[in-house]
């Protein structure tokens, strides 16, 4: 298969289950996180499931996103991962353990993109899956957002030359 990435620029997506919540929370911290450092970064997000495709974030992570990190992410749209994003991404970031083993079995071979955990970036989190909001209240998002805030500012420091 061919390698399609030609961007020099660094390629981040990010993973979740249905795309929804964590993955666009961590995609938009990451995002403003690069802005901050001055790193240009090209990032996405997906989810390996496909209940969610087309739709917006969900309005919880959409009032944390905007409340908490003054980002708005009610344009963004869900999507599921294809193949092709392992060989358009040099990171593919899974915010948990059951989604990065399902990224992994669905590695395709001859695929560069570095596989992990968010929350490996962040000291003393290696290993530990970032919370899933969605069965939960406001308190949990908020509680997410700190988590992929703290996980994107210390990716972005990686990526700093």
């Amino acid at each position: 298969m061919n390698h399609y990435k030609t961007s020099k620029r660094p390629t981040v997506l990010m993973v979740c289950l249905g795309n929804i919540c964590r993955s666009p929370l961590a995609e938009a911290a990451l995002r403003q996180a690069a802005e901050k450092s001055g790193v240009e970064v090209h990032v996405d997000s997906a989810g390996t499931g496909d209940w969610h495709v087309g739709n917006a974030p969900d309005k919880r992570a959409c009032a944390v996103a905007l409340n908490m990190g003054g980002i708005d992410i009610r344009k963004m749209r869900a999507r599921q991962i294809k193949e092709s994003d392992f060989f358009k991404f040099d990171h593919i970031l899974a915010m948990d353990i059951s989604n990065l083993r399902y990224l992994q079995s669905m590695t395709p071979e001859g695929s560069f993109a570095e596989l992990s955990l968010f929350l490996d970036h962040t000291p003393g989190a290696k290993g530990r899956s970032v919370a899933d909001p969605y069965y939960g209240t406001s308190t949990d998002f908020e509680s997410c957002w700190r988590q992929v805030q703290s996980a994107a500012e210390h990716f972005i420091k990686r990526l700093i030359p």
